[in-house]
């Protein structure tokens, strides 16, 4: 119970101070998602007022569960100084109550529309992929570094709480296995077991998909791919800077808070189930693209899209918002648009189909663009003096030792080489197996 409390509310936890009829909301709320725990006797932030549980108050609990419709079975219990009211997953969905229908969505209970409710349940897979567990998969396979990343960052204590009740808490492990989401998040080696859990990073040279100048395959945890694909992203965009009272600012051509929501969308509503496809992040020279395997999820249209959200993945979801990734429910949307607007840009715009999702975001033309074009070639004239230090050091040099020097993909340093060689500042003596560089010293006078 410690745990749930230090954990806060999120899709499967929610605190109450005290008893109020109202918690049926809650109740069904839970039924029609993953279920939960409702702590009666605990204040928002996560302080504990304290709660007795007397017969009267589990006799108006049952009442109220009893009187869902469907009926909904709860397991009322005195845990300490709170009562806790345990809500399984309902088989019957969707419930309701007396004022309408609820589920949970990032640690709140929200009314569903009317939209929602004859979509929301459409999909006929009783288990989705979150909920299910890959072959072989154990408990060891968890890394206990990236539980205490999560844990760090998502501003939460489990002191001694074993990895199986961390797990089951986040409802990302059941009694026996680690489910699907536990093991995007948290497995030593993702790819091992889920080899479409895969984000590809591409930087094109122009506005067609032809010259690739960097390039980055990320196989790893899904907050792992986020970072990575910000750290991309941020990499190839231009940049200037503001200096506002004695600080520095520095401001990119389309802003990262748009970004960051597009591409943790697409890690969050991706269909994981579709192997032989990944998230992409896609950059050219006018435009940035985040594409996500999937397409809208069912109950989505052009009509109602951006008015209602309907996750394909809550528990994934949940985690996301757990670590501050994301805020309330359909407001990604309207964030994004904001952002772009006080920027003085468009969009963005959305190009939906049967398999994917892409969202595009239009980069300033080249002429208002022109402030940063000096940072840009700062930025490459850099890279290009870091391989040429290391080649003058050891001309022997591989592309993959480069790559891992410079921190940038091996596309990249081909991409720079041929580059280098064009320019006449840098050529190749001998074969490509058992060559090596050299530098060319420009002529004095």
């Amino acid at each position: 119970m410690k745990l749930l409390i230090r954990e806060g509310e999120g899709l499967t936890t929610e605190f109450k101070e005290k008893y109020t009829p109202r918690i049926d909301e809650d109740i069904v709320a839970f039924s029609n998602t993953k279920g939960g725990t409702l702590l009666l006797g605990v204040r928002d932030d996560g302080a504990v007022v304290g709660d007795r549980l007397t017969n009267e108050l589990k006799a108006r609990i049952n009442s109220l569960a009893h009187n869902c419709k469907p009926a909904v079975v709860v397991d009322v219990a005195q845990l300490g100084e709170v009562v806790a009211i345990d809500v399984v997953e309902g088989t019957e969905k969707p419930y309701a109550c007396g004022s309408g229908h609820f589920r949970r969505l990032n640690g709140t209970t929200q009314k569903m529309s009317q939209g929602e409710l004859r979509s929301m349940f459409a999909e006929n897979d009783p288990v989705p992929f979150e909920g299910r567990s890959a072959k072989g998969f154990t408990f060891e396979a968890i890394a206990r570094s990236k539980v205490r990343t999560f844990t760090r960052e998502a501003g939460i204590s489990i002191g001694h709480a074993p990895i199986p009740d961390f797990l089951r808490s986040l409802k990302a492990a059941d009694e026996t296995r680690v489910l699907n989401s536990g093991i995007l998040f948290f497995a030593k080696d993702v790819g091992r077991f889920l080899s479409q859990s895969l984000m590809t990073c591409v930087a094109f040279k122009g506005v067609d998909r032809v010259d690739i100048i960097d390039r980055k395959d990320i196989r790893d945890d899904l907050l792992t791919q986020f970072n990575e694909a910000m750290i991309f992203i941020e990499r190839h965009l231009n940049v200037r800077s503001e200096i506002r009272g004695v600080n520095r600012h520095d401001i990119y051509e389309i802003p990262l808070e748009a970004l960051r929501e597009a591409v943790v969308n697409a890690l969050m509503h991706r269909d994981y189930s579709v192997r032989g496809t990944q998230v992409g992040v896609e950059v050219y020279d006018d435009r940035v693209e985040i594409v996500n395997p999937g397409g809208l999820p069912q109950g989505v249209t052009g009509r109602n899209f951006g008015r209602i959200s309907i996750r394909r993945n809550e528990v994934i979801s949940d985690l996301f918002f757990r670590l501050h990734k994301c805020e309330l429910a359909g407001s990604g949307i309207k964030r994004m648009r904001r952002a772009l607007a006080s920027a003085g840009l468009a969009g963005p715009r959305f190009d939906p189909d049967e398999y994917f999702f892409r969202v595009i975001f239009d980069r300033p033309p080249e002429a208002a663009r022109g402030a940063t074009q000096e940072t840009t070639q700062k930025t490459t004239q850099k890279t290009t003096q870091s391989i040429l230090d290391i080649i003058a050091r050891n001309p022997g040099s591989t592309r993959k030792e480069l790559a891992e020097a410079t921190r940038i993909s091996d596309n990249g340093i081909k991409y720079h080489l041929r580059r280098m060689q064009q320019n006449g500042v840098l050529r190749r003596i001998g074969s490509d197996r058992t060559g090596h560089w050299e530098v060319v010293k420009k002529k004095s006078g």
